[in-house]
């Protein structure tokens, strides 16, 4: 049997980084194992589930490069399937009818709650078969009232549940639509899943699906339970903590490659590594080497991958993601250098993509101002002449690079006998507009010739304005 893994989100918000680390988790084994991965949507909660939330989900999937191998298939579609697997339990004396109503229900929770026992539906219509006609009712599966439920699980070890604490749990609800536990011992049947891979707020659901599936006589897949993710407030994860939502980090200026990184790594370990290429997440990922504690996120850490990918991927390729935020924040990049090159100048000097197309605006869009504290600093009386001069050296040169540009700044420097940045700083302001930039010569041989001769210019001007004005 070909080992089958499969994420399945209800799509009912965006893809979150507990959802994205599972589906890592998911799509790691299925592929370290020459297995399938599928993508199941469970949208089967119709007030909820949205188009747009599909969509999210698989952005962020995309985005991260998750394929999938088999689907994406949609619980909705399959409505029929569920209500043939209802009938044959019912046919099969596993599950049956139930008319208390929600009110009853409650009242025996209460019950058991004053006598100390576990709260659940007591089974009333157990057995039953006086049908009062035209009442509503729901489906219930008949659990087995003897026994243990034994999970084996691959994260946490055996956990042991006695069927005395479960109840007889609703698979279908008085309007016919099965419910959560139904949809997914089904799907999971059908589509030959062997290994199920998720949070383990689902602990709960096992047991209970266990019991459908052996009911059904269908094979039981290995679960593994994979501890929650906590803010560093030792808090389950929310917007609070910042972003949760997987193409937030791409619009924050994450690489995918930096998120997927730092998730793996966020419950699994392979002794003290820390960065693993997508090759390397494969090859050394196994459920053993997962953290059976939650663990905490922490975007400090998250940032320094992040740095580590933008500084030592391909600038191509890093320049293909820039793109996006060059797009995003209103940037023309045709006006400009290659993006492969901001890539090489601006790598080593930002924590994330957004900020790398923030600073280098200056290389693709005019400036009609001066940073109001860099020309206060450098803009003044005094670097009129080291402007004049840098301006006519600049202006003679045949060819238009950084060597040559560096040259005529140190001769410059040399012929009014003041230091480098006497000549340095005023020219790097009134070329970017700021105080700060990559190497002067290199950012210079970036920018157009006549772009940067136009923009000493303007900063002339502006001194002998500011001089006017003294």
């Amino acid at each position: 049997m070909t080992l089958t893994t499969r994420f399945a989100p209800s799509p009912t918000g965006y893809l979150h980084v507990g959802g994205a680390r599972t589906a890592l988790y998911s799509w790691l084994y299925a592929q370290k194992n020459g297995g399938e991965f599928v993508l199941r949507i469970e949208d089967t909660d119709l007030e909820r589930s949205t188009q747009e939330s599909v969509d999210a989900i698989m952005d962020g999937m995309n985005w991260l490069n998750l394929t999938w191998t088999q689907g994406p298939f949609f619980q909705t579609k399959r409505f029929d399937r569920y209500k043939e697997v209802i009938a044959q339990l019912i046919e099969q004396g596993d599950a049956y009818r139930c008319y208390s109503t929600p009110e009853e229900v409650e009242a025996m929770r209460e019950e058991a709650r004053a006598k100390g026992e576990k709260e659940k539906y007591n089974g009333k219509w157990r057995n039953r078969t006086d049908y009062p006609e035209g009442e509503p009712y729901v489906i219930r599966f008949k659990n087995p009232l003897e026994g243990d439920v034994v999970i084996k699980d691959l994260v946490k070890g055996d956990i042991v549940i006695n069927n005395q604490e479960l109840d007889d749990l609703i698979i279908a609800r008085s309007d016919g639509t099965p419910t959560y536990n139904l949809t997914v011992v089904v799907d999971d049947w059908d589509m030959g899943i062997t290994h199920v891979i998720r949070g383990d707020d689902h602990v709960n659901n096992t047991p209970r699906q266990i019991n459908i599936l052996q009911a059904l006589g269908a094979p039981l897949p290995e679960y593994a339970h994979i501890p929650m993710i906590l803010g560093d407030d030792g808090k389950r994860l929310s917007k609070r903590h910042g972003a949760v939502g997987v193409m937030q980090y791409r619009d924050d200026g994450y690489l995918p490659e930096a998120l997927l990184n730092y998730l793996v790594r966020l419950g699994w370990s392979h002794g003290d590594q820390e960065i693993f290429s997508r090759e390397e997440m494969i090859e050394l990922f196994d459920l053993t080497g997962c953290n059976r504690a939650p663990s905490a996120f922490n975007t400090d850490k998250l940032v320094w991958v992040n740095q580590h990918y933008m500084k030592t991927l391909a600038p191509s390729y890093v320049a293909k993601h820039l793109a996006w935020h060059m797009e995003n924040q209103g940037v023309d990049v045709a006006n400009g250098p290659a993006l492969e090159e901001i890539v090489k100048v601006q790598a080593d000097r930002v924590k994330t993509l957004k900020e790398m197309a923030e600073i280098s605006r200056y290389f693709y869009v005019d400036f009609t101002e001066f940073d109001a504290n860099a020309a206060k600093k450098h803009l003044r009386a005094v670097a009129l002449e080291p402007l004049q001069v840098i301006k006519e050296k600049l202006s003679a040169l045949a060819d238009w690079n950084a060597a040559d540009i560096h040259a005529a700044i140190n001769a410059t420097a040399e012929q009014l006998e003041v230091g480098m940045g006497k000549v340095g700083m005023p020219l790097r302001v009134a070329a970017t507009g700021a105080g700060n930039s990559p190497s002067l010569d290199i950012t210079l041989a970036l920018l157009d010739k006549d772009k940067v001769l136009a923009r000493i210019d303007m900063a002339i001007a502006f001194i002998e304005e500011r001089i006017a004005n003294s």
